[in-house]
This record gives C-alpha cells, sequence and structure tokens, in this order.
C-alpha cells in the first residue's frame, strides 16, 4: 500500500480514469481528478434534454452497454452489481440488413451478458469518483503539466492559469492531454510535453481517432415494428447501430427512446466540411435529418418523434490500440502512466483494463517510496 501522504493527479473521468483513481484511493492514494466537463463520463456520458413542453429527457447517447470476458474485469462488475451501479440488460439483438430490409443474425442465446449502468451509463463513473480518497473537480480542465526536477514532482495549471497543485504521480486517461488534436481545436499545445516522457512520445505522437454522430430519438408510442432492443445496420453508408435505450433495466420508460449511431464514414464526410469546430445548431439539425429519413429507410413503421437531436463525438472511438499488451503506457522515471480505450481496444471493457493496469504500475513505485 501507498503512502498516504503521496498525492496524484489523473485527468479525465472517462471510465478508464475513474476506475485508476478509485482503485488507487483504495491502496492509500490521495487522489485529485481533474475533468474539463461539468461531469464524469466521457463516452459514459449522458444528455438530459427538455422537450418544449417541459418533459424531461434522459439518453445514454454514447456507449449503449458493455460487454466482459477478462475475469478480473469480471470482478470488478460483480461489485458493482451488488452496489446497484449496474444490471445486466437482457434483450436480444440483431443486425438488420439495409437491401433485403430484413433483420438478420439474431442474437444466440448464451453469449457474453451485456451490462448497463444504473439508472444512467455514467452512474459508474460517478460513484467512483466520488469514493473516500477521491477528490473530482469537474469543470476544471488543465492547461499544462510540469515536471521540476529540484522537486521530483508535477505541478498542474488549469486552463484559466490557476494552479492546481503539485502531484507524485500524473495519470493521463484523456488523450487530448498529449494529443495534436488539442491545438487544432483550442489553438493552444497540448498540456502534456512529450518531449517530458521521451521513451512514450513515439507511441502518443498521434493516436488514430473517429468521428461519430448520434440521433437522440423519443416517440409517444413504442416501435412495435422493430422486434429486437438493439441491432446493427449492414449495407447502410450512414447508420451503423441503433438501440432503444428506454428497454433498459433502471432507466426511464415514460417515452420510446431510441439512440442511432452514425457510420465513421458518414461523420468523416462531415467532419471534413466543417472541420474540428464544435458543428453548428444548423449542421446538427441537417445530420438529424440525414439520419432520420436512413432510419425511415429500413420499411420499418417509424413514426414521427416528438423529441429529435443529433450529437458529435469528436474523438469517439480510438482507431488504433498503442498498448495492447502492456494495456497502459508507463513512465517510470516521471511516474506518468497513459491509460484509457485507446491502450487497450475501443470498448468499456479495454478502458476499464487499461485504467487498472496504470493503478496497478502507481501503486507499485509509490509503495517503495
Amino acid at each position: 500500500m501507498a503512502s498516504p501522504v503521496s498525492r496524484v493527479a489523473v485527468v479525465g473521468s472517462g471510465i478508464s480514469g475513474a476506475v485508476c483513481a478509485s482503485l488507487l484511493a483504495r491502496n492509500g492514494v490521495s487522489v485529485t481528478l481533474f475533468e474539463s466537463a461539468r461531469g464524469p463520463g466521457g463516452r459514459m456520458s449522458y444528455r438530459k434534454e427538455i422537450t418544449e413542453d417541459g418533459k424531461e429527457l434522459v439518453f445514454d447517447h454514447g456507449a449503449s452497454h458493455f460487454t466482459v470476458s477478462n475475469p478480473d474485469v469480471l470482478g470488478i462488475i460483480r461489485e458493482w452489481e451488488a452496489r446497484g451501479l449496474v444490471a445486466e440488460w437482457k434483450e436480444k439483438f440483431a443486425s438488420f440488413d439495409c437491401i433485403s430490409r430484413k433483420f438478420i443474425e439474431f442474437e444466440k442465446e448464451g453469449l457474453s451478458k451485456k451490462y448497463v449502468g444504473v439508472p444512467v451509463m455514467n452512474s459508474i463513473c460517478r460513484a467512483l469518483c466520488h469514493e473516500p480518497g477521491v477528490e473530482s473537480k469537474f469543470g476544471v480542465g488543465v492547461g499544462s503539466l510540469e515536471w521540476f526536477d529540484e522537486k521530483n514532482s508535477w505541478s498542474l495549471t488549469g486552463l484559466d492559469g490557476q494552479n492546481l497543485g503539485n502531484f507524485e504521480g500524473v495519470v493521463a486517461s484523456d488523450k487530448n492531454i498529449f494529443s495534436k488534436r488539442f491545438t487544432d481545436v483550442t489553438g493552444r499545445p497540448p498540456p502534456l510535453d512529450l518531449n517530458l516522457i521521451p521513451e512514450l512520445a513515439a507511441k502518443l505522437q498521434e493516436v488514430p481517432v473517429c468521428s461519430c454522430f448520434v440521433l437522440m430519438l423519443a416517440f409517444t408510442e413504442p416501435l412495435s415494428s422493430i422486434s429486437v432492443k438493439g441491432f446493427s445496420f449492414k449495407n447502410s453508408e450512414i447508420l451503423s447501430w441503433a438501440f432503444c435505450d428506454s428497454s433498459k433495466p433502471g432507466h426511464p420508460a415514460t417515452s420510446e427512446r431510441w439512440v442511432l449511431h452514425s457510420t465513421m464514414e458518414y461523420a468523416r464526410g462531415v467532419v471534413a466540411q466543417i472541420g474540428l469546430q464544435k458543428p453548428s445548431s444548423s449542421t446538427l439539425a441537417k445530420v438529424a435529418e440525414e439520419l432520420f429519413e436512413e432510419f425511415q429507410r429500413t420499411g420499418l413503421t417509424i413514426s414521427q418523434p416528438f423529441f429529435k437531436k443529433a450529437h458529435r463525438w469528436g474523438s469517439a472511438f480510438p482507431a488504433a490500440s498503442i498498448a495492447r499488451e502492456e494495456k497502459c503506457l508507463w513512465d517510470r522515471k516521471r511516474r506518468v502512466a497513459i491509460c484509457g480505450d485507446f491502450c487497450v481496444s475501443p470498448t468499456v471493457e479495454g478502458a476499464i483494463l487499461s485504467g487498472m493496469a496504470a493503478s496497478s504500475k502507481l501503486t507499485e513505485f509509490l509503495s517503495c517510496l
């Protein structure tokens, strides 16, 4: 167990950073977690929308669910189940062929269980970020990380210039901390200078990512022509995945809510036209129409929704895994761990594994100080 005085900064509160922070704290490390967004979750986030007539709608507009095969991760999931943070989603999935306009490849019985957060996906991250020993600071973006040899520690500064403190170690679970994309969007250099961690720099120079658009829909009546609650699309250049969010256990079922995911190719085409900046409302409205029209072209009976809104995930999915065997990147000299789904695999389980590995590296090192 690490000394209670060991201080570690975790940047990013997606599932990888949240898991890492929680495990570090359980091992006696004092953890401060920084998140530029208003709340935790990353791609496990949810959206709360208010309709014109004041009705509240909630959507898991990122990761719809996750599966687990690794026994170590399964142990953590069982603990979360016991705490009421996750539940099994016992609906069957299928694929839909847009040429034949038929459902095909129905999911077989006995395949891996599907898990969801309760009552929303980010409930897991929120609980982990508020465990004893974890101080979470939301709405606080990190502008720079500086290493001081004389102090043998890191100093973090906020985007607003505020001193965020000194730390013996750093965990970066948000790839924008070191990505060139941070500069493309903000015009500022990435917070973490890769020259400080030269042994990792080659792998971190550019982590390729793919964008994705999602469409959130709410209907007054169930879409009874759809016999499954989640399905992938085949032979569609626009849609890749659809799921009924309101069918999840513990989720509000006051209306039928569906979430559609675009293909990466479709998103790439839109981004090529508008760039990496935040999409305008007119762009999102156009995307919403195009995704919904493709949904209607399936030939399924799709009524008009009373709510329809699009969202863009700018760097939703990593297009490569940079530490598949190690599960995280680790610089022992400067005590920096890099973790996230981009290290192992573009899945929730991959992100959890990476966060676990980063925690293990830091805990092992700090216990020797």
